[in-house]
Order: structure tokens, then C-alpha cells, then sequence
């Protein structure tokens, strides 16, 4: 296993931006394809746990930012969604909120509307995060835990930015279980999946104590 070494200022300081829906989807099809496991159990994921687990000896992390959205018209998954992020934000973690943007789909076949809604800001936050980390020189490395290639933008604009500073960021794509993108895959400096027996080994403890003595505790729906 890897271990961060905190001691040595000239280890690689690492990065770490999770796509947390992106994320979420992957760890579904995970859950559904392990149900007899009690896959939905992964879903109490300890990011810096896996972070741990990933990183080399020579690098260390600085941060952990994670970027979803609050789920809406769902009370029970939005109860689950903010206990989640409570346990996040104990571990170390930073979490972005995005929003949800409410919007009319019709159907083309019998004209019925309905209303759906799209994800909005999250990977605008997520990729400027990067960029503005790299740009002040926060990071030697980043790590982008999506499968997203609309992120690809912001791994050229990482590039410009080192071309003009004759600098080198490495950037390693981590794609969700059962996810991944070609196009972030190319302009990647590496990638790897992230293995189920990583997402197995680790998991957030099922009871959590802040700071401020609050306990959170893994929602009995991802018992």
C-alpha cells in the first residue's frame, strides 16, 4: 500500500478532484453488478482512503476536493447524499456544491412533456479547481477521478500553462468502476480503473464523530 509521506517537502504534491456523480453511476453499476456482495454498501466510500491506496511513495497529498450537486425531489436520497457528505468533509475532505437545473424534455414520439433536470457547475468547478491549483503552484500532479471528457479542456489548459512556464504537471485520470473515457484517456499522462478490491478495502467506518461531537452514520439503505 502506498503511504503519504509527510515528511519529505520534496515528495510530489498531489491533488485529488473527484467527479462525485460521475463517481456515483460508476459505484452503481459496481453495486448492481455485485449485488450478491451487498455492492451498495460501496457507496460509503472513504476518498482518502482510496487516495492512499493509489499514490506512490515518492508523493504525498495536499488536498482533496469533491464536486457533486444536492440531489432534489427525493427526500430519502438527499437525507443519504447529506450524510454522506458530512462523513466527506470529516475525513478531509472539501466538498463543492454544484446545482440542479430544472428543465422540460418532450417526448418526439407522443409530445408528452415531463420535467427532468441537469446537472450544472459541478465540472466547471471541478475543472477550474485544477487549473487554478496548478496555475498557483499548489500541485506537482493532479488526479481526476472522472470519466468525463468534457474535463479534457481543462487538462489542455493545464498543458498551456506548464508549456509557458517550461514546467511539467502529470496527470493521472482514475476512472470510475465500470466507466471510462477514450478522450481522457489520450490526453492523460496515465490512467488507471479504480479496481473493485479497492473500492471493497476502503470504506468510511459505518460510524463517524466530527469535530463538534456530531456522529454520522452509514445510511441503513447502503447496509
Amino acid at each position: 500500500m502506498a503511504v503519504r509521506d509527510k515528511s519529505n517537502p520534496e515528495s510530489q504534491r498531489v491533488g485529488v478532484y473527484v467527479d462525485g456523480f460521475n463517481l456515483y453511476y460508476g459505484l452503481r453499476a459496481l453495486y448492481y453488478g455485485l449485488r450478491a456482495l451487498g455492492g451498495r454498501r460501496f457507496l460509503w466510500l472513504d476518498l482518502h482512503e482510496v487516495a492512499t491506496r493509489v499514490l506512490r511513495p515518492h508523493q504525498r497529498l495536499t488536498g482533496l476536493s469533491y464536486f457533486t450537486a444536492p440531489v432534489r425531489n427525493d427526500p430519502q436520497a438527499t437525507a443519504r447524499q447529506e450524510v454522506y457528505l458530512a462523513a466527506l468533509r470529516c475525513s478531509g475532505a472539501r466538498v463543492v456544491l454544484g446545482r440542479f437545473q430544472e428543465q422540460l424534455q418532450r417526448c418526439r414520439a407522443c409530445g408528452h412533456t415531463r420535467v427532468t433536470y441537469a446537472e450544472k457547475q459541478s465540472d466547471v468547478a471541478l475543472a477550474t479547481a485544477m487549473v487554478h491549483d496548478v496555475a498557483a503552484g499548489r500541485v506537482d500532479a493532479v488526479m481526476l477521478l472522472s470519466a468525463d471528457s468534457d474535463l479534457c479542456a481543462a487538462v489542455h489548459a493545464i498543458r498551456r500553462i506548464d508549456a509557458e512556464r517550461g514546467t511539467k504537471t502529470r496527470v493521472v485520470t482514475v476512472f470510475p468502476p465500470r466507466r471510462r473515457s477514450e478522450s481522457l484517456r489520450r490526453v492523460s499522462d496515465a490512467w488507471f480503473p479504480l479496481g473493485d478490491a479497492i473500492v471493497r478495502q476502503s470504506q468510511l467506518p459505518d460510524v463517524l464523530r466530527g469535530p463538534d461531537g456530531v456522529e454520522y452514520r452509514r445510511p441503513v439503505y447502503w447496509n
